[in-house]
């Protein structure tokens, strides 16, 4: 679904029919302030970006949100987990290396 700033995000979820207004992130949820989602975050979120570059299946992120020096700007941090590899995924949007290796696809392309 787009989100408010434009970009398709596999966790945003809007809700507008018949005149109603229900806006909320998947991956966030519901937590408490300071660290609660809020229709801005969209906006400097990596998540729409990681999936476009990553559809890995066995990838799971989440999230939080990080505040700034006296709260000012706010900032969603990913941490990915692949659970093909039990591992931590240091750079989502390329992967573990494991699920996907970046080889196959080079010589696939070669042939």
């Amino acid at each position: 679904m787009k989100t408010p700033a434009g970009t398709e995000c596999p966790y945003f979820y809007g809700d507008y029919y018949r005149g109603r207004s229900n806006e909320e992130c998947r991956l966030i949820g519901n937590a408490p302030a300071p660290g609660h989602w809020t229709r801005d975050l969209c906006a400097v979120c990596p998540v729409p970006r990681i999936a476009r570059a990553n559809s890995c299946e066995f990838m799971t992120l989440t999230a939080r949100v990080n505040h700034g020096i006296l709260g000012i700007g706010k900032k969603v941090v990913i941490s990915a987990y692949c659970r093909k590899s039990n591992s931590d995924v240091k750079t989502p949007e390329i992967g573990c290396g494991i699920c996907h290796p970046l080889g196959d696809y080079i010589n696939e392309s070669r042939q």
